[in-house]
C-alpha cells in the first residue's frame, strides 16, 4: 500500500460512462470524476461493460488485452478484455456477447444474471492486467456486488491484499432487488453468507454493499441525510442507519470545458460574464426556433424526464398561473405520458407562450440552458441533479425545491446574496411563490444582469470534488 502521500492506483466500475454510452447522469460522474483525479496526479482507470451500443469508432480505437473465464454461480462465462486510453484515462470493457451484445442498456430479464457477471469478471480482470487499485470505487445497483465479492471471496488471496472498496449511491430508489433464490443460482455465494444481502425477505443488492464496502457515499452532503429518512430512502433506511459511520456525500461536480458558453459550438452565440450580449442572441433565436412570441417577456427552460419525482405535478397545478404571470415556456422531455399529454395540452393552449419538444434532443437542451431566463427543478427528490449547475453556467437562473443537491448547490436570492430562487416544501404554491420573487427581480433589467453576471463566476468544477474524494481515499489507504 501508498504511504506518505503516495500516488495511488483507483478503479473506478460502473455500468455506463460518457463518452462511451450513456442513459443518466452515472455517465456524467464517471466521464469526469477519474479524470479530475488524475490531474492530481493519480492513476485512475475505469471499467464498464462493452455494449452494442458503443459506436464503431470507439470499438476500433480498443485493443483485446485477452480473455479470461468468469464464475456466474456454477457456470463457466467466456469474458474478453478489451481497453482503450481517452482523454488521458485507461478504460477497460467487459466483453460477452450474451450479456452485453444487445440493443439497450438496462430493462432485460436477466439483468440480475447480467451485472453479477459483471461485477465478478470486475474482479477477477485484476488478475491479468498490469494495475493493482488501492481502491475500487463502484457505483450504484449494477457494481454493488464487488464489495461483497471482495469480502466473501477475495480479500485474502494473494495479490487483492488490502484493496479498499468505496460505494457510491446515485439513485437509491434503484437497488437490485431480486428473489433469494439468485444468491445460490446466480451468485454463487455460500448460504452463511447470505445475511450480507438479505432484506425485507429479498436479495438486496445495494445493501449488500452498504454492509461489505468501507465508505458509502452519495452525491450530495443533503442526499446523505435525506436517505437517513425512510421518505426518501425506498426502504434502506434501517441498513443505512445501522452503518451509518460510512456514509458521506461529497456534491457532484460538471465537465466546465463542455459546458462553458464562452466556447460552446452548440448555441448560437458565446458569451461570458463579463459580456452577456451572446446570452441576449441565444434568447432571441431560441424564441425564433420554438415559434414563441417575441418580446422580453421572461423565458423558464424546463429540461427534465416526466417522472412524479421531478416535481412535474407542482408545475400542473399552477401552470396557468405562471402564464398569467408573464411567463413563457421552454420544455423539453419524455417521461410517463400523463404528464406527455398535459405539456402537448398546455402547448395548444399556448402556442404563443408554451413550446413542448418530446424527446430528448441534447443540441436543444444546451439552447434552453443558453436561452432562457430562468430554469425549473421542483423535484420532489434529487440526489444531485446537474441540470441546476449547467444553468447557473450558462447564467440562467435555477429555480428549486430545497431537496439533495439542489438544497446544497442553489443559495436563495432572499438577501441578495445567492445564485437562485428556492423553495422548502412540495407544494405548488410555494413555487409560484418563488418564481413569482424571481420575475420580480427580472422585472429591474439593471439588478437582474448584475445578478445573471454574478452566478456566472460560480465554480461548479470537478476539482473541489474531486480534492473530497481524494480525503476520503487517502483516510481509507492510511496515507497520513
Amino acid at each position: 500500500m501508498k504511504m506518505g502521500g503516495e500516488f495511488m492506483n483507483i478503479l473506478f466500475a460502473a455500468s455506463e460512462a460518457l463518452p462511451f454510452v450513456a442513459s443518466g447522469g452515472l455517465a456524467d460522474v464517471i466521464g469526469s470524476l477519474p479524470s479530475a483525479i488524475a490531474k492530481k496526479g493519480h492513476d485512475c482507470r475505469v471499467v464498464i461493460p462493452l455494449y452494442k451500443s458503443i459506436n464503431a469508432e470507439m470499438r476500433a480505437n480498443m485493443t483485446f488485452l485477452t480473455n479470461i473465464t468468469v464464475d456466474v454461480a456454477w457456470r463457466k462465462q467466456y469474458c474478453g478484455i478489451f481497453t482503450t486510453i481517452c482523454n488521458g484515462i485507461t478504460y477497460y470493457f467487459i466483453d460477452n456477447e450474451y450479456y452485453f451484445g444487445r440493443d439497450g442498456v438496462y430493462g432485460f430479464y436477466d439483468d440480475c444474471e447480467r451485472y453479477v457477471f459483471f461485477s465478478r469478471a470486475v474482479l477477477e480482470m485484476i488478475r491479468v492486467i498490469d494495475f493493482t487499485p488501492d481502491i475500487i470505487h463502484s457505483n450504484d445497483w449494477q457494481t454493488a456486488l464487488i464489495p461483497v465479492y471482495y469480502q466473501v471471496f477475495y480479500k485474502y488471496q494473494q495479490g487483492y491484499e488490502n484493496i479498499k472498496n468505496v460505494f457510491t449511491i446515485h439513485n437509491i430508489q434503484y437497488q437490485g432487488k431480486y428473489g433469494k433464490e439468485v444468491i445460490n443460482e446466480l451468485m454463487g455465494i455460500p448460504l452463511y453468507h447470505t445475511n450480507l444481502l438479505e432484506y425485507d425477505a429479498n436479495v438486496n443488492m445495494i445493501k449488500g454493499a452498504i454492509e461489505t464496502a468501507d465508505k458509502i457515499t452519495t452525491v450530495s452532503p443533503s442526499y446523505a441525510w435525506e436517505i437517513l429518512d425512510p421518505w426518501y430512502s425506498h426502504g434502506l433506511d434501517r441498513a443505512l442507519a445501522s452503518k451509518q459511520y460510512k456514509l458521506c456525500g461529497f456534491l457532484n461536480g460538471i465537465d466546465v470545458d463542455v459546458y462553458n458558453p464562452e466556447t460552446d459550438m452548440l448555441i448560437p452565440a458565446n458569451y461570458t460574464a463579463k459580456n452577456l450580449k451572446g446570452k441576449k442572441i441565444c434568447k432571441d433565436k431560441l424564441i425564433e426556433q420554438l415559434g414563441l412570441q417575441e418580446g422580453d417577456e421572461p423565458i423558464i427552460g424546463v429540461v427534465t424526464r416526466f417522472v412524479s419525482h421531478k416535481g412535474i405535478d407542482l408545475i400542473r397545478y399552477v401552470f396557468d398561473d405562471l402564464v398569467n404571470l408573464g411567463y413563457k415556456f421552454a420544455i423539453l422531455g419524455s417521461g410517463e405520458k400523463i404528464y406527455e399529454d398535459f405539456f402537448r395540452e398546455m402547448s395548444y393552449r399556448y402556442p404563443d407562450k408554451v413550446s413542448v419538444t418530446i424527446g430528448f434532443i441534447p443540441e436543444l437542451a444546451r439552447r434552453i440552458y443558453a436561452g432562457a431566463d430562468m430554469f425549473l427543478m421542483p423535484s420532489q427528490s434529487e440526489p444531485c441533479g446537474l441540470a441546476q449547475m449547467v444553468s447557473i453556467r450558462y447564467g440562467t437562473v435555477p429555480i428549486v425545491r430545497e431537496t439533495g443537491g439542489l438544497r446544497d448547490s442553489v443559495r436563495d436570492n432572499g438577501n441578495g446574496d445567492g445564485n437562485g430562487y428556492t423553495f422548502k416544501t412540495y407544494n405548488a404554491h410555494d413555487m409560484l411563490a418563488s418564481c413569482q420573487r424571481a420575475k420580480m427581480l427580472y422585472d429591474n433589467k439593471l439588478e437582474w444582469q448584475k445578478f445573471v453576471k454574478r452566478i456566472m463566476e460560480e465554480d461548479f468544477s470537478w476539482s473541489k470534488s474531486a480534492e473530497l474524494y481524494l480525503g476520503l481515499y487517502n483516510e481509507l489507504a492510511g496515507n497520513y
